[in-house]
């Protein structure tokens, strides 16, 4: 970018920083950029470290320039021409204090997304780590999940801010899913346990859908099921049936019913010897869990229910089915004579 000349700090003609800020004018210095390092591979990671090196004095800038730079780093990024983790670059503390990096990475990520896609921008994040770091773009006292979506969504970027969001809840599932474990292990209180559920449903914006499943996988990764099919369905009734009350809490919604149903066929299609246990497991909570009971089994039966395992599971529900679907026929039926 700058001219071999012995005044080294003259600008060349043919320069980023003065060049149009727009995406198409930017994408031709990229790739000119890109053309010589795959013909020169050497030049590679020295691209990269002065890039690095323009990334930690952003200060030195101008905000046109910054921008511009941004731009440029966001088409590389998207070309593959620079590596995700050039990205940690902009965490330093003396760009973030100034409120430099989140403006830069702003400008970037719509450079990037302009390229190629908001896919690309997110699953670059995730494979180098970086998902759980964006937030370090801000100075400590703002760095908290409600000024990043603010700030990005204000950009333009929702699609990063819900991107965060995810990554977040994610998170809070894996703490949430490690310490029910932990309260299943010592046999806390079903009573402790639905308090502490809400609380970090309510703290943390977490749906019942999420919830549920959640606590199924608990629940069964909490027994040493014996491996004999004949004696595990009993097994597992039993220890079902201790905690239908946690599971008829978090299981008000039609939605989280279904998705109820659908983790416990995946379990039993995943774990060969509960294969047999799945219709016993719904018509128990059929009577324990399922608040709209017949209606979630029935959607489930006709339409929701998953490939794995479903000529068996829905053989075995077959007559159970058609024994709900009679129910329910002559109680309206009674509905209307009344």
């Amino acid at each position: 970018m700058l001219s071999i000349t012995h005044d080294k700090t003259k600008v060349t003609a043919y320069c980023v920083f003065t060049t149009d800020e727009s995406h198409a004018a930017l994408r031709l210095h990229a790739q000119v950029f890109s053309k010589l390092i795959r013909r020169y591979k050497y030049l590679e990671k020295a691209f990269e470290e002065e890039i690095i090196k323009l990334l930690l004095f952003l200060k030195a800038f101008s905000e046109s320039e910054q921008t511009k730079l941004a731009m440029l780093t966001g088409i590389l990024l998207a070309n593959s021409t620079l590596p995700p983790p050039i990205i940690t670059s902009l965490f330093t503390e003396s760009v973030v204090k100034e409120g430099i990096s989140a403006s830069f990475a702003v400008k970037m990520f719509k450079a990037w997304i302009a390229e190629k896609d908001a896919n690309s921008v997110t699953s670059s994040l995730r494979k180098a780590n970086l998902d759980k770091r964006l937030l370090e773009l801000f100075p400590a006292s703002k760095q908290n999940v409600e000024h990043f979506s603010k700030y990005f969504n204000e950009a333009g970027l929702k699609e990063l801010s819900d991107f965060l969001h995810m990554q977040q809840s994610r998170g809070t599932r894996k703490e949430l899913q490690k310490e029910l474990q932990e309260r299943l292990s010592q046999q806390c209180p079903i009573r402790e346990m639905v308090v502490y559920v809400k609380e970090e449903m309510k703290r943390n914006e977490l749906q019942e859908q999420a919830v549920i499943g959640l606590l199924w996988t608990c629940l069964m990764n909490a027994v040493e099921w014996n491996k004999k099919e004949e004696l595990v369905t009993e097994q597992a009734l039993k220890h079902l049936k201790h905690y239908a009350p946690l599971l008829a809490v978090f299981s008000t919604q039609g939605q989280s019913e279904l998705v109820l149903l659908l983790k416990i066929q995946e379990y039993c299609y995943d774990n060969i010897h509960f294969m047999k246990s799945f219709s016993k497991i719904v018509v128990l909570f059929y009577k324990e869990v399922l608040s709209s009971h017949e209606e979630a089994i029935l959607k489930w039966y006709k339409d929701a229910h998953a490939a794995k395992g479903k000529s068996v599971f829905l053989e075995q529900m077959k007559k159970f089915v058609e024994w709900l679907q009679n129910a329910e026929e002559e109680s309206e039926s009674e509905g209307e004579e009344g």
